[in-house]
C-alpha cells in the first residue's frame, strides 16, 4: 500500500460502498488509500493503528458507512489516541449514530459526521454532499437495473459490478485487499474495462469460473477447515485427500488449495473419475499417440501433462479399477509415464489432490483399493463438513447466493427460518438448488416451496438407503428409518405423518 496522508475505510458487501470510496477518492485527487472494513474489525484495526510507534501512517481517516457499534468502548479509546497523535477521523453515514455510541465518541470525531441530512439520502449521496462532489455519474454503478444509459455504458456497468464482486471474493477467500482499492480507484478515474490491467482481468476471469465455489460461513467447522487449507496450501508438493459427502464443496477446497499455493499461476485441472468408463481412464490420465487405437487420429495430452507445473484434482478417486490404480501409483512414485501406444517416457511435476465420498479404508480391506496408493494420496487429509454440522451458516450461504440474482436483496427472517428447518441430505448443493427453484418459480412463500419440494423428493431417502445397503438389520432401527421417511414425505408435519402411519403423534415423536 503506497504511502498517502489519507485513508478511506468503507463497509463490505454492497457496490455502494465502492462507489462512495470512489467519490471520496475523486475529491482527494486520488491521494488516499482504500480499505474494506467490517463493523467488528474496525475497533481492532484502529487500536492497532493507534498503538504503532512513531509518526502515524495517515493524517486523515474517513469512515464511510461503517457502523461504529462493533465495540464502541475500544473504538472510542482508539480514536482518542489517534486524535492525540494528530490524526483526524471523520465518520460519514446515511444512518443516525446510536445515542450510546455518540456519547462515547464525543469530541474525537470531526463535525462533518453530524451534518443534517434527508432521511431518504443514500450513503453515496451523503458522501457526495460531504465532499461536494456530484454523484450522478456514480449512481448507475449502485443501481444499474433500469438505468437509461447507452448499451456500451451498460456493458461497463456490468463489468464493474462483476469487478466489485471479484474484489470482495478475493478478500474473503485469499485475504487480498489490494483489488478492492484498485476497483475504487478505477471507478474514481473512469477507467474503461478494456484498459484494466492484466492482473485485474485475470482476477475477474478467475471469479467468473470459481465465484460460485466459495467456502462461506463463520462456524467453527468452516473456520477450522479454512485455517487448515491455508496451512497446507503453501506446501506445494504435499498431496491432499479430501473426504466428505456429496455437495459439501470438495472441489472448492481443492481449488482454494491451488490458488493459495506457489503453483497459483499454473493450471488447475479438475476431473471426476466416475465421469467416464473405467477402461478409458488410462487414456484420460496419460493421453495417447496417433494410431494407438481406432479413431486415434492425433496425439493427445492426458490430464497429467495438462496440469504440468500446477495442480491435478481427481474427484471420486474410489471409482478407479485396480489396474488404473497401479498406473497412477507409478506416476506418483517417479513422476514418469507413457502415452497409450507410446514408447517415450514422459515426466511431469503435478501436485495431486484427490477426493471421495466413499470409505477408502473399507475398500482397502475389501481388496478394492490398493493400500500403497491409499498411503501415497493420504499425506494430508481434510474433511468437508455436511451442512447439518453448520446450519448456523445457512443464512450467510443463502443470502450470498440470493443477492447475486435478486439485485442485492436479502431473504427475510421468515424465509431464512424455513430454510433452517431442513437437514439437507444434498448439503450446500441442495440448498442452492432450492434457492434456484424459488427464483425460477418466482416463489416468495418458502413454506409452500419447501412443502412441495419435500413431497416431490419424498421417495429419495428410502431409495438411497436401499441402493447403498443401509437398511438397518435391527427391527427397531428399521422402524425409526421408516418413520423418518414418512415424516419427511409429509413435509415434516407430525399430524399427517401419524395419520399415514396409523399411530399416535407421541409414537412418531418417540421414533424421531
Amino acid at each position: 500500500m503506497e504511502n498517502c496522508e489519507n485513508l478511506i475505510l468503507t463497509g463490505w458487501g454492497y457496490a455502494e460502498y465502492v462507489a462512495s470510496a470512489a467519490v471520496a477518492l475523486r475529491a482527494l485527487n486520488g491521494r488516499a488509500n482504500v480499505l474494506g472494513m467490517s463493523r467488528r474489525r474496525l475497533p481492532e484495526f484502529l487500536s492497532e493503528l493507534a498503538s504503532e510507534r512513531g509518526t502515524p501512517r495517515w493524517k486523515r481517516i474517513y469512515i464511510l458507512g461503517v457502523s461504529l457499534s462493533g465495540d464502541p468502548e475500544t473504538l472510542a479509546a482508539a480514536l482518542a489516541k489517534l486524535k492525540a497523535k494528530g490524526v483526524k477521523a471523520t465518520w460519514i453515514s446515511a444512518l443516525e449514530m446510536p445515542e450510546q455510541v455518540a456519547g462515547l465518541v464525543e469530541g474525537v470525531l470531526e463535525d462533518r459526521s453530524r451534518m443534517t441530512r434527508d432521511a431518504a439520502d443514500t450513503l453515496l449521496e451523503v458522501v457526495g454532499q460531504a465532499f461536494d462532489v456530484d454523484v450522478k455519474k456514480f449512481m448507475p454503478f449502485v443501481a444499474s437495473a433500469g438505468s437509461r444509459v447507452s448499451r456500451d455504458r451498460d456493458a461497463d456497468i456490468r463489468a464493474y459490478l462483476t469487478l466489485i464482486d471479484t474484489a470482495q471474493f478475493y478478500y474473503r477467500n485469499y485475504q487480498d485487499e489490494s483489488l478492492y482499492a484498485t476497483t475504487a480507484r478505477y471507478l474514481a478515474n473512469g477507467v474503461r474495462p478494456a484498459a484494466w490491467e492484466p492482473d485485474v482481468k485475470s482476477a475477474v476471469a478467475h471469479y467468473d469460473r470459481y465465484g460460485g465455489r466459495e467456502l462461506l460461513g463463520k462456524s467453527q467447522v468452516v473456520t477450522t477447515l479454512q485455517e487448515r487449507i491455508n496451512r497446507v496450501a503453501v506446501h506445494e508438493h504435499a498431496r491432499v485427500l479430501i473426504l466428505g459427502e456429496s455437495g459439501t464443496g470438495k472441489e472448492t477446497v481443492a481449488q482454494q488449495i491451488h490458488t493459495k499455493s506457489p503453483r497459483r499461476k499454473m493450471p488447475f485441472v479438475a476431473f471426476n473419475c466416475a465421469s467416464v468408463a473405467k477402461d478409458l481412464l488410462e487414456d484420460r490420465f496419460f493421453g495417447h499417440e496417433r494410431g494407438a487405437f481406432t479413431n486415434a487420429v492425433e496425439r493427445t495430452d492426458g490430464l497429467f501433462l495438462q496440469a504440468d507445473g500446477g495442480t491435478l484434482f481427481l474427484d471420486e478417486i474410489g471409482e478407479m479399477t485396480l489396474e488404473v490404480q497401479a498406473l497412477l501409483l507409478r506416476v506418483l512414485e517417479g513422476g514418469r509415464f507413457m502415452r497409450l501406444g507410446g514408447s517415450e517416457e514422459l515426466t511431469c511435476d503435478v501436485r495431486l489432490i484427490t477426493a471421495t465420498n466413499r470409505d477408502l479404508p473399507r475398500l482397502v480391506c475389501e481388496g478394492k483399493f490398493r493400500e500403497d496408493l491409499y498411503q501415497r494420496i493420504n499425506v494430508v487429509q481434510l474433511r468437508t463438513p455436511s451442512l447439518r454440522e453448520h446450519k448456523d451458516d445457512i443464512p450467510i450461504i443463502a443470502n450470498a447466493w440470493w443477492r447475486k440474482f435478486h439485485d442485492n436483496h436479502l431473504l427475510n427472517a421468515g424465509q431464512i427460518s424455513v430454510l433452517m428447518d431442513y437437514d439437507y441430505p444434498g448439503n450446500v448443493r441442495e440448498l442452492i438448488n432450492i434457492l434456484d427453484r424459488a427464483t425460477a418459480l418466482e416463489e416468495d412463500d418458502f413454506e409452500s416451496l419447501m412443502r412441495e419440494y419435500k413431497e416431490m423428493n419424498a421417495g429419495l431417502s428410502g431409495g438411497l438407503e436401499l441402493k447403498f445397503g443401509r437398511i438397518p438389520d435391527k427391527l427397531d432401527d428399521a422402524m425409526r428409518l421408516h418413520v423418518r421417511r414418512v415424516y419427511e414425505k409429509y413435509g415434516r408435519n407430525l399430524t399427517r405423518a401419524a395419520e399415514a402411519l396409523d399411530v399416535s403423534r407421541n409414537t412418531v415423536r418417540k421414533y424421531l
